[in-house]
C-alpha cells in the first residue's frame, strides 16, 4: 500500500497549490529525456528527441492528491539527427519556431492503475495550442540516490500525439498523423 501511495505522490496528482509540506524534486536534465517517433511514408520510422528541459514534482508525502508535476522546453531543442530535417521542422511548414518558444505540461489528473502505475492527464501546450493529453506512466525507482546522497525518483510515461492537433500536419497522412512520445525523468529533491 505504501509503494501505491508513493507511486500516487510521485507521478503527480490534481494540479493544485501545493501545501506547505510539499518537497519539490527537479528534473536531472542529464538523466532525463523526451524521444518521438513517426511513419514516414510507410518505409522507415523516424525518431527524435528533445533535450534541455527542465521541470519538477511538488510530492506532498501527507496528501499526494495534493502533488503536482509540471515541464517545459523550447521547442527549438528538437534534435532529429538530420540538420535540414530539423530545420524543416523549425520552419513555417511546421513550427515556426522563434527561440522563445516553449512546450509546457501540467498536469490536471491521476488515476492510479496499479502498485506502480497511473495514468497522468494533463494540458499540454505545442505550437501555440493546448490539448489535454493522458500519460500512461510507471514509477520506475524511489530511494537515495547513491551520487546525489539524497531522495530520487524516476518514471516512465509514453503517449500517442496527433499532429493535426498542434498544426504541425503538413504531409498527413502520407506522414503518420501519430507520433509515439516516451518520457524518461529523474528527479532529485531541492533542499
Amino acid at each position: 500500500m505504501k509503494n501505491l501511495i508513493l507511486a500516487t505522490a510521485l507521478i503527480g496528482a490534481v494540479a493544485t497549490s501545493a501545501s506547505a509540506e510539499a518537497e519539490k524534486f527537479a528534473f536531472d536534465a542529464s538523466h532525463s529525456q523526451i524521444t518521438f517517433s513517426f511513419n514516414h511514408l510507410g518505409f522507415s520510422t523516424t525518431t527524435g528527441m528533445f533535450s534541455a528541459f527542465d521541470g519538477e514534482i511538488m510530492y506532498d508525502d501527507e496528501a499526494p492528491e495534493n502533488s503536482s508535476v509540471t515541464a517545459s522546453f523550447p521547442v527549438i531543442s528538437m534534435f532529429t539527427g538530420w540538420e535540414k530535417r530539423d530545420a524543416h521542422f523549425m520552419s513555417d511548414d511546421f513550427f515556426g519556431a522563434t527561440e522563445e518558444e516553449m512546450v509546457t505540461f501540467t498536469s490536471t489528473l491521476i488515476e492510479v492503475t496499479g502498485e506502480n502505475t497511473a495514468l497522468i492527464t494533463g494540458d499540454l501546450t505545442l505550437n501555440g495550442i493546448t490539448k489535454s493529453v493522458v500519460l500512461d506512466t510507471t514509477l520506475n525507482n524511489m530511494g537515495i540516490h547513491p551520487q546525489a546522497n539524497k531522495p530520487w525518483m524516476g518514471l516512465d510515461a509514453t503517449t500517442t500525439l496527433l499532429r493535426t492537433d498542434y498544426d504541425v500536419g503538413k504531409a498527413v497522412p502520407f506522414v503518420s498523423d501519430e507520433v509515439e512520445v516516451h518520457i524518461s525523468i529523474e528527479a532529485g529533491i531541492v533542499q
